[in-house]
């Protein structure tokens, strides 16, 4: 299976699921035509293959407005695979920096620092809010899949969210992510994460808040269960004791892949199996997001579960950017893989660790 299937898999969904689909997503089909001069064809279809016509499949989730085109020409690419030994140098090349001399080389929060067994927190030195801290990896290599270090990860942030909201107590309201190399927006290469708590959620956050309220509020549906179950019947999605892992119809970008759980202690399983995956296919660079509900009950809140997205965000020695206008104003995102091809890799992953 692949995307330019969905439609047929759609057509063959039980009625029940169709209807739920058809809720959330909406899909069109479209040829994009050219023609190329003789002089350029031999070129092109060298690069390409054939060329001249290629169908454009395109996905709206119609709760949170996020909307994915996928290209034909492009789905059909295989999944790349390159690990450089350039990169490999740069890693080794830049042992010794701040992040290897945390408590020397790097500034600690009012509060004091919160120390795990494999990772120990620093305040960001440029801030993005004015509760924000970086957790440094003991580990200088970043590309970490080690569950039991994960866990550490996040048992340690969520310490330092308790310590902040001591310091500030209308700070409830928690982001965690890890940018994984330059390409994902990391300044520096030593393996590390951010962690924020603010009194006031951050935007997304509260949007899919209130898509998934006014989503229930409409149809008696919980968002999140429905979108799983739709994933699921449609072969892009798995999932066990209380976690949901599925590849995104809508990815921000390439390769995206959602887990969703009520439960935070749950999730470094599926996280570490995830970032394996990624590794094998010669992902180097990634951003990883968790939205997380407040530390203490908050009315509206009460449904909402921890969501972890993680996306690759290409060679980190390409030149060329993953983002451009189309992401930033057009609301649609462009992408390369298919999330069914994804989705094989990962069950393979999780079926034969």
């Amino acid at each position: 299976m692949n995307i330019l299937n969905l439609m047929e898999l759609i057509d063959a969904l039980p009625a029940e699921i169709k209807t739920i689909f058809s809720r959330i997503f909406e899909i069109s089909t479209k040829r994009g035509k050219f023609i190329l001069p003789e002089t350029m064809r031999e070129w092109a279809e060298e690069r390409m293959g054939k060329c001249e016509e290629q169908m454009i499949v395109r996905v709206t989730n119609k709760v949170t407005f996020e909307g994915t085109l996928f290209n034909d020409l492009r789905s059909r690419r295989p999944i790349d695979v390159k690990v450089g030994e350039e990169l490999e140098k740069i890693i080794e090349d830049t042992k010794g920096g701040p992040f290897c001399n945390p408590d020397t080389m790097t500034p600690s929060d009012v509060f004091g620092r919160v120390r795990g067994k494999h990772c120990v927190t620093a305040s960001n030195i440029a801030k993005y809010d004015y509760l924000h801290a970086v957790l440094i990896f003991k580990d200088h290599n970043p590309f970490i899949d080690d569950e039991g270090k994960i866990a550490d990860y996040l048992d340690t942030a969520m310490k330092w969210i308790v310590k902040a909201n001591e310091y500030d107590n209308k700070a409830i309201y928690p982001f965690f992510m890890w940018n994984c190399l330059w390409r994902a927006a990391a300044s520096i290469v030593h393996g590390h994460a951010q962690i924020l708590v603010a009194d006031m959620p951050y935007s997304r956050a509260e949007f899919i808040r209130n898509a998934s309220e006014a989503y229930f509020n409409r149809y008696g549906g919980y968002y999140f269960e429905d979108l799983f179950d739709v994933h699921k019947s449609l072969g892009l999605a798995m999932g066990w004791n209380g976690v949901k892992l599925m590849c995104n119809l809508t990815p921000v970008k390439e390769k995206e892949v959602v887990i969703i759980s009520g439960e935070l202690e749950k999730l470094p399983y599926w996280i570490s199996r995830t970032l394996n995956c990624y590794y094998r296919l010669g992902v180097r660079s990634f951003t990883l997001a968790m939205f997380m509900p407040p530390i203490r009950d908050v009315d509206g809140w009460e449904e909402f579960p921890y969501i972890v997205r993680i996306v690759d965000r290409g060679d980190p020695m390409s030149r060329t950017t993953d983002i451009g206008a189309m992401e930033l104003y057009a609301g649609h995102s462009v992408v390369s893989s298919d999330p069914f091809k994804i989705m094989e890799e990962l069950r393979s992953e999780f079926e034969n660790q």
